[in-house]
């Protein structure tokens, strides 16, 4: 209940002492006095809301009041005054239906205030009766704005997605020329055992030696599927082991073939017992069939391996497009960091250790998945920017009760205290010029927050960089439409202590 006000309305003077209409001629002073009225709020009692259809247009005549914007669930003070004149409420009237009318934050009454009420619908008529030049000069900056930061969100967006693009195709190159590579090199091996196979079948070698070749042939190929990985020093000394075992039955090219037989698997003791039985006139070619087959063998599982690798980076692709996915449905959040990581993967220096502590009970959340791979990649490319080549990305998921969280880590040089509470701010960068648009933040916040219902919050110091990210864990309602509590408020990061 508003309290019983002394006055109800102004007096054309009156309101022209205030320094809002101090210009207004006695005709507009009249048509003002005659519209509006005098009200008074409680101290402690809201004037307005956030968030709530934003009805009329408030003018300060007496008291205190403070501005509060909600930022990551709380309530936050932007401003407190006193000063007669100070307007606040529906500013943004005269847009009309182009824009929500909604409250951009609340005005909270802190002692007992007069103000002077607008209806919102006779606030946008005077100013677009009374200031036409003006009205099209505020249209114009305000929807250009919101134009050219649209414009510049997808430039950020394609730069995002070429910089990927570049790393992704640098990635799929390196399985894909290996496959060439080795397919090449398979085909001459094939071609060669065609003829090993031709002298050892051409009479020389009887029935029973050829059947336990075969059968050589065949333990071969289950050593090579299943050698061991060598360190280099053990694969030397197998490798001069099998040389002399070579050279002492006097096989040709023994310091070719040796690399070859141990990379499959093979040492002079099978060596001895799988060729004892073919006599020395056969040893020379069996011993090259033997070893082409291993090679060839080799080159497969070397194939395998690289069409395997890109069959991996084109599902982590597919997976962080979410192309075959719904916009929103539930996502393993674990899928959508792996694929991320992937795809950053050429960015990665060296120099910088990633670490994964991935909570066991992490439910799928009902989520945009590609949004939320945004988000990740944001975050990411953010912190390996603060590391400079070196330390350590670390990225922790658990769940609380009915919310998820991702936390990303760095040691990078930390965020200085005084450019904190702007880094969600669009445009707002620390990168030098061209090499950053300050909306990478600014896009993460609106995701998570807007989107998505959550919570993104920061905690800094030099070394320790922690961004944690809260989604709900149960669905999404609204989905996709901007809450009100956040759709127009000052990004100010929520920081905690280290320890928390």
């Amino acid at each position: 209940m508003n309290a019983p006000s002394p006055r109800d309305k102004l007096s054309p003077a009156e309101l022209q002492a205030l320094f809002l209409f101090e210009a207004l001629d006695e005709g507009q002073l009249a048509w003002l006095a005659e519209r509006g009225s005098v009200e008074v709020r409680q101290g402690g009692k809201p004037v307005y809301s956030q968030g709530e259809p934003a009805t009329c247009f408030f003018v300060l005549l007496s008291g205190t009041v403070a501005v509060f914007r909600r930022v990551h669930g709380d309530d936050i003070e932007f401003g407190r005054t006193d000063q007669v004149g100070v307007y606040s409420g529906a500013t943004q009237a005269y847009l009309g239906d182009r824009v929500d009318q909604v409250y951009p934050n609340t005005l909270k009454a802190i002692t007992d205030v007069e103000l002077f009420v607008l209806p919102a619908e006779e606030f946008a008529h005077a100013i677009r009766t009374w200031f036409p030049m003006a009205l099209h000069l505020l249209e114009g900056l305000f929807f250009g704005t919101r134009a050219s930061n649209t414009i510049i969100g997808e430039r950020e967006r394609l730069e995002a997605l070429g910089s990927l693009t570049a790393g992704l195709t640098h990635e799929l190159n390196n399985p894909a020329a290996a496959a060439v590579r080795a397919t090449d090199t398979l085909r001459d091996r094939v071609t060669k055992m065609r003829h090993k196979l031709a002298r050892i079948a051409d009479g020389r070698v009887d029935g029973t030696r050829l059947h336990h070749l075969v059968e050589m042939q065949d333990e071969a190929v289950k050593r090579a599927y299943s050698a061991p990985k060598l360190s280099a020093i053990e694969a030397a000394d197998a490798e001069d082991e099998v040389t002399d075992w070579l050279e002492d039955h006097e096989i040709e090219r023994s310091w070719d073939i040796a690399p070859v037989l141990v990379a499959g698997g093979i040492d002079s003791a099978w060596l001895s017992e799988a060729t004892g039985s073919l006599g020395e006139e056969n040893l020379q070619a069996a011993v090259g069939w033997l070893t082409y087959t291993i090679d060839t063998e080799l080159l497969m599982g070397e194939i395998e391996d690289a069409v395997n690798r890109i069959s991996g980076l084109v599902d982590a692709a597919r997976q962080y497009s979410q192309l075959d996915r719904a916009s929103q449905q539930p996502v393993d959040v674990h899928e959508l960091l792996d694929a991320t990581l992937v795809m950053l993967q050429a960015k990665i220096p060296s120099g910088v250790r990633v670490v994964k502590g991935y909570g066991r009970d992490v439910p799928a959340v009902p989520a945009y998945g590609a949004e939320l791979n945004q988000v990740w990649t944001n975050l990411i490319d953010n912190a390996l920017g603060a590391m400079n080549g070196s330390g350590t990305l670390t990225i922790t998921t658990w769940r609380e009760g009915d919310r998820l969280f991702v936390e990303v880590r760095d040691t990078g040089h930390g965020i200085p205290a005084d450019i904190r509470p702007r880094i969600f701010e669009p445009f707002f960068t620390t990168k030098p010029v061209g090499e950053g648009t300050g909306l990478g933040l600014d896009i993460s916040y609106r995701i998570v927050v807007n989107k998505h219902h959550g919570d993104i919050r920061v905690d800094s110091q030099p070394g320790d960089t922690r961004f944690r990210v809260c989604l709900p864990v149960t669905p999404l309602t609204g989905a996709g439409e901007p809450q009100p509590a956040a759709a127009e408020a000052t990004r100010t990061p929520r920081t905690e202590t280290a320890s928390g």
